[in-house]
């Protein structure tokens, strides 16, 4: 309860209704304490040792089949070359009809997005599902001529 001092006619001192807010902020600083202190604590990692894997890594094909697009929208297996029609032929000769052998596509950068799909889906439809696409990385890939400096 706090006092009201002044502008009263009477002598007496009355109840106020005004909220005396200093507990509040005593009760507020001595929180912000308390998870200053303990924020720091409750991050403190548990040492832990972890077993030790003992399978093998999985093997990588020693002869991963590559199908490229150039510029020029022509299609190779591998060094063979292949049309659109005659690409399923083409990769089931190269991986022995194993569906579940990786394919990755290698396409000229300026080769249609629509040209690219276009030879994914006629994968896609045979039932070749693990295709993947090869990039240069930025730090392998040799300086552009007339680029910025």
């Amino acid at each position: 309860m706090g006092a009201k001092l002044g502008g009263d006619d009477f002598d007496d001192l009355g109840e106020s209704a005004e909220i005396n807010i200093t507990p509040f902020i005593d009760v507020m600083l001595v929180l912000l304490i308390i998870f200053m202190v303990a924020a720091p604590l409750s991050t403190v990692d548990i040492p832990v040792e972890l077993p030790v894997a003992v399978a093998d890594a999985p093997v990588r094909p020693s002869e991963p089949v590559f199908i490229t697009i150039e510029e020029d929208l022509s299609i190779s297996v591998g060094d063979y070359p292949a049309t659109l029609d005659s690409l399923v032929m083409e990769v089931g000769i190269a991986t022995g009809i194993d569906h579940d052998e990786r394919l990755y596509i290698r396409a000229d950068k300026s080769v249609p997005y629509g040209e690219l799909i276009g030879v994914m889906n006629v994968l896609r439809s045979e039932g070749y599902l693990k295709v993947g696409l090869v990039g240069l990385d930025e730090m392998s890939a040799p300086p552009q001529e007339g680029g910025a400096e």
